[in-house]
């Protein structure tokens, strides 16, 4: 009896704490560092999906590892959805796709809550090269083999250059970065020729000169650079992995914890002014079910693992 009693006292304080959720300020955890697309985005939803929780959603950034460190610290926290994660398709997708020994089960180890949307990426070169369209920087490269850096910040820019030099058969330097913001730095600097990755605080940069685009990876062209062609139209195959950012926590999440932050996401994301701004990284928000998430990091882990596989890519 008594121990029924104390099963029943426990559940019964679940749930209390489950009906008074959220009564302190909430963490997100940003696996990049600032001034980078996800921390960027995550400024973006972070406050007005505090003011729909009547808590404040506090950032914190853990950069580095392939998104590693973040997603161990999430994996690792309580369950009490206090802690929660901006995941992307660097710690979710490539990280345990291109391990021998994944750190983590990335559909068990964690509970999707929703998807946040997609980032757009772009190749931008440096005004310094002498090249104006994707053709022509693949015509360069093959005439300078080994005198082209390449800078990536991300797994989907360090997969998709990988990529698309395998298929041109091109001899670059890589020059890995912790996140797309540091990149950046270096691009503009003319540390570095080129680079798969996402707008960031670049677009001041491509308006005023100072940096080209050449393409975009995105299905169709971004309103935010609308003279960037897509891939298939700059005469190149699409690329096979997408790149991906979504709400989840640790396992075993309570489901209306999980029902709640879900639903006010929605409405979040819903907003013209949270769509705007998104817009200016060429990022496109889109909510979705805890399923869709899931059924989206199952179909990418496989993506990504098949990435990296052709073009013998591991993080061992």
């Amino acid at each position: 009896m008594k121990r029924i009693l104390a099963t029943l006292a426990a559940a019964l304080a679940c749930a209390s704490a489950a009906a008074q959720y959220p009564n302190k300020p909430i963490r997100l955890i940003v696996p990049f560092p600032p001034g980078g697309a996800a921390e960027l985005g995550a400024r973006i939803f972070a406050q007005p999906l505090g003011e729909r929780l009547g808590q404040p959603v506090v950032i914190e950034t853990r950069p580095g590892a392939e998104g590693i460190i973040a997603s161990e610290a999430v994996r690792r926290a309580a369950p009490d959805g206090y802690t929660l994660y901006y995941g992307t398709a660097t710690g979710m997708s490539f990280a345990p796709a291109a391990k021998k020994v994944p750190p983590y089960d990335p559909v068990n180890d964690f509970t999707p809550i929703s998807l946040v949307g997609f980032f757009g990426f772009f190749v931008f070169s440096h005004p310094d090269m002498p090249v104006r369209t994707l053709q022509d920087l693949v015509g360069y490269a093959r005439a300078n083999p080994g005198r082209i850096n390449y800078g990536t910040g991300n797994a989907t820019s360090i997969l998709a250059t990988a990529l698309f030099a395998s298929a041109n058969r091109l001899d670059m330097v890589h020059v890995p970065y912790k996140g797309d913001a540091p990149l950046s730095l270096d691009l503009i600097a003319g540390r570095v020729h080129f680079a798969f990755a996402t707008p960031g605080t670049l677009t001041p940069q491509v308006r005023e000169g100072k940096i080209r685009v050449l393409a975009t990876m995105l299905p169709n062209r971004s309103p935010l650079f609308p003279e960037a062609p897509t891939l298939p139209e700059a005469g190149f195959a699409p690329m096979p992995i997408v790149p991906w950012g979504g709400l989840f926590g640790p396992a075993k999440l309570p489901q209306d914890v999980v029902d709640r932050v879900g639903r006010e996401l929605a409405v979040v994301l819903a907003r013209p002014d949270v769509r705007e701004s998104f817009g200016r990284i060429a990022f496109e928000p889109r909510a979705s079910s805890p399923e869709a998430l899931r059924a989206l990091v199952v179909e990418q882990l496989e993506a990504y693992g098949r990435a990296a596989k052709a073009v013998n890519l591991s993080l061992d």
